[in-house]
């Protein structure tokens, strides 16, 4: 099996299930209990906030833990949105955001806010211009992701949070395809909220994490007990949390060769596919992460290819995950401006450390076919 949808997940490191499997047997304690075996369990969610933080050069006390991206995706939408006490009720996104932010603003637009959506160029990259017109004095949070699920392109956050922050705006950006991949500083960024979670850089599913940066308020939005300081109540997931540790301490010491190695096989993959007749790359591939690469096909259906390359034993994906089952067309492809039919069409294929030369010539080979079988099928159904 050949596996290119990394942006969906990663498979689990070894070494990382090494750092876990101690707290899924006998370090089984609860994290908010003070005997001895509550007390290991805190030991090691600190060390892994401190390993998290330094992941993104933050300080661990800016680090809150959460089961996943999209939690924590909402906590920073809902959170940082009720904590404002000032009356504004503006907020600002982009188009094509990964769905936990923008299903969460328009949820919010629901509910007496007003929010504006700034478009893409061609290329997937949002201009900081166009962003600042969007801004206005009663903005409350603005949120661009760092880099985009679907195509990899990377936006200038550190730009738009300074248009945001010159109108008093919150900035908050999804990082959790860029981190582990490439250098990610928070506070280089000056954003005032960061989503990551594990299991995109090859730790477990189930521990994600929100930086918020110190000083700034943010509204709980599950409650219980005290834990993460307040901030989001529940018993800590310790197994998860000590693999997240792990996996981004891994990701920062390996991170260069990591990307070097996947850019250099997605460019050969590219190379090989650019040559079938009728062949487009989706985004900016000039400023994209180094393992994806969406593409299309004239005449041929997405959907179609992607069950076609699974049933050849190669893994890849129509766009984001958290929309497989949806009949409708990428909302990112359509906000670059591509028809509904031509949006139907793209491939997401992201490569990780593991992916070889061969199992790229492979899935190169294997896509040609499949788009020359589908082609010639529909000649035969027109004719």
């Amino acid at each position: 099996m050949i596996y290119l949808d990394h942006a969906a997940t990663t498979p689990l490191d070894p070494r990382v299930l090494d750092a876990m499997l101690p707290f899924l047997r006998e370090g089984f304690g609860n994290a908010s209990s003070a005997h001895r075996f509550g007390q290991e369990a805190r030991r090691a969610i600190d060390r892994a906030r401190a390993e998290v933080a330094a992941l993104i050069g933050a300080h661990a006390d800016e680090i809150i833990f959460t089961s996943g991206g999209t939690e924590a995706d909402n906590l920073a939408v809902f959170g940082l949105a009720a904590a404002r006490q000032d009356g504004r009720r503006h907020l600002v996104t982009s188009a094509i955001e990964h769905h936990a932010v923008l299903h969460a603003m328009e949820h919010l637009a629901k509910s007496g806010y007003e929010l504006a959506l700034a478009a893409p160029g061609p290329g997937g990259r949002i201009d900081p211009a166009a962003l600042r017109a969007a801004l206005r004095p009663d903005t409350a949070l603005c949120s661009v992701m760092l880099a985009n699920n679907e195509i990899g392109t990377l936006q200038d956050v550190a730009a738009m949070a300074e248009a945001a922050h010159a109108v008093g705006a919150l900035f908050h950006t999804d990082a959790v395809q860029a981190a582990g991949l490439l250098p990610v500083d928070a506070h280089a960024l000056s954003v005032d909220a960061l989503t990551l979670t594990a299991h995109k850089l090859y730790g477990p599913k189930g521990a994600g994490a929100l930086y918020l940066r110190r000083g700034t308020r943010i509204s709980p939005t599950q409650f219980g007990g005290g834990h993460e300081r307040g901030r989001r109540a529940g018993t800590e997931n310790v197994a998860a949390i000590v693999g997240f540790g792990a996996a981004a301490r891994i990701a920062l010491a390996e991170m260069g060769e990591r990307a070097e190695r996947i850019a250099s096989q997605r460019d050969r993959l590219w190379t090989l596919l650019r040559d079938i007749p009728g062949a487009h790359r989706n985004g900016d591939g000039r400023k994209a992460l180094p393992g994806h690469l969406n593409v299309r096909f004239d005449g041929v259906d997405g959907e179609a290819a992607v069950l076609n390359l699974d049933l050849r034993g190669i893994a890849a994906s129509m766009g984001s995950a958290c929309s497989s089952g949806s009949l409708e067309a990428s909302h990112v492809l359509l906000a670059l401006g591509l028809p509904e039919e031509e949006a139907r069409g793209g491939v997401r294929l992201t490569l990780g450390r593991e992916t070889t030369e061969g199992e790229v010539d492979a899935a190169a080979l294997a896509l040609r076919e499949i788009v020359d079988r589908q082609r010639a099928l529909s000649a035969a159904r027109s004719g």
